[in-house]
């Protein structure tokens, strides 16, 4: 996720020429480009990063589908398996960016602002039913008031707890923060930690925003705040003083997942992705998911969102649109997301394929209507990775919290100016 960023290489202004020269000799009768629709044979290109086999089956699948269905559009999917964005950015640079591709929601502020996604308001009709979204994840796609993409799939965060060391601890399902850190030491014996934590941003966020300050503040890191500091203590101080929790690492797992597949942590916060994950790796294990401990008396939990987008220099237009309505829509979706390695976005079709019911799933589901969205301006990458670089420190025990995340804000702030 470390990763360079548009602004930082003045990319705009290339983004920009890019854009004219492709879309150079169009006029206003013809600006939406062909779609297939009196005969006529068009291939759109569709751009997204490889996923395991399953899914890349659905959605194979699902493009078979709408081919069917809109015979003379062609799709021609490619994988772009490593560098996504970075690959991604410079085929828009050169001209040859693909017609329709996915774009992760930390991504989209930066890439929107330079102008080669394109609006897709004007595309939509009535029967696209956009309330039928769930709300964070439509908004992560929406700047000023135009929507510049359509979400895809998501996953919210749960609390994963093991059912059979709740009940040899004798302890219930933790619905507050000051709750979880109790039950913790109860769970806490020798080879297992009550709490597997990851030390990072992208899972604290919530968190840190829950005593009332921000993160991100007109377009800088904030995170060094008397507010920040405050709510990330009970992080620290768990691990420090508690010693009830601590990193997939400490024990020689690679992330929380495996971690707590390997029983080594009584309870871990994760998202959809572990599902299937602890299901092929780890079938003995007993568990159970629930919605996030509240957080000061407010129930939160973060959201990670990818959308389809459309080039805005695609001469391809109409058939763009029509496969990202397709795939976004009711019957795309439903089939994309059917075996559950991803959640709809759309509260219609998670509904109709029972995973808002689903003793896994569905606290993950419950959490999509109040999550925030990994998602904060176009510097967030930056302040992110300055962030962790940091609060990795504190909660290591190597320097105090307040000063280390000192430290990462001036960084961060140093590196936007």
């Amino acid at each position: 996720m470390k990763k360079k960023w548009l602004a930082g290489l003045g990319i705009t202004t290339m983004l920009a020429g890019a854009l004219l020269a492709g879309c150079s000799g169009s006029n206003e009768a013809n600006s939406k480009g062909s779609g297939g629709s009196e005969g006529e044979k068009v291939q759109i290109t569709l751009a997204g990063w490889g996923g395991n086999p399953s899914e890349q089956k659905l959605l194979k699948q699902t493009i078979a589908d709408f081919e069917e269905k809109f015979p003379n559009i062609d799709v021609k999917h490619e994988v772009i398996s490593e560098q996504y964005m970075d690959v991604l950015k410079t085929r828009l640079i050169g001209g040859e960016g693909p017609d329709v591709f996915y774009l992760d929601a930390l991504e989209a502020p930066a890439l929107i602002e330079t102008g080669v996604v394109e609006p897709l308001d004007e595309y939509v009709t009535d029967d696209f039913d956009i309330e039928d979204f769930e709300k964070p994840m439509l908004e992560a796609f929406q700047v000023d008031g135009k929507t510049y993409g359509f979400p895809k799939d998501y996953s919210t965060l749960a609390l994963f707890y093991n059912k059979k060391m709740f009940e040899e601890a004798g302890v219930e399902v933790p619905k507050t923060w000051d709750e979880l850190r109790e039950v913790s030491k109860a769970l806490t014996k020798e080879g297992v930690y009550g709490f597997g934590v990851a030390p990072e941003l992208a899972r604290l966020y919530h968190i840190a925003r829950a005593s009332g300050g921000d993160v991100v503040k007109d377009g800088k890191a904030n995170f060094a705040s008397p507010e920040i500091v405050e709510a990330l203590k009970p992080i620290v101080d768990q691990h420090l003083n508690d010693k009830t929790s601590a990193q997939a690492s400490e024990v020689g797992a690679n992330w929380g997942g495996e971690m707590f597949g390997q029983q080594k942590a009584a309870m871990v916060i994760e998202g959809n992705w572990a599902i299937p994950f602890l299901e092929d790796t780890f079938p003995d294990v007993e568990y159970g998911t629930a919605e996030l401990p509240a957080v000061n008396g407010e129930k939160g939990t973060m959201a990670y969102a990818v959308g389809y987008v459309m080039n805005a220099a695609s001469e391809k237009k109409e058939a763009s649109w029509k496969l990202i309505s397709y795939l976004t829509g009711k019957e795309g979706m439903e089939t994309w997301t059917s075996k559950g390695f991803a959640l709809p976005t759309r509260k219609s079709v998670a509904e109709k394929l029972g995973y808002d019911k689903d003793p896994l799933r569905g606290a993950l589901v419950a959490g999509a209507s109040y999550a925030t969205v990994w998602q904060e301006g176009a510097n967030l990458p930056v302040i992110m990775n300055n962030f962790n670089n940091q609060f990795i420190a504190a909660f290591l025990g190597d320097r105090p919290l307040d000063e280390a995340l000192k430290e990462a804000q001036k960084q961060a702030n140093s590196e936007i100016q």
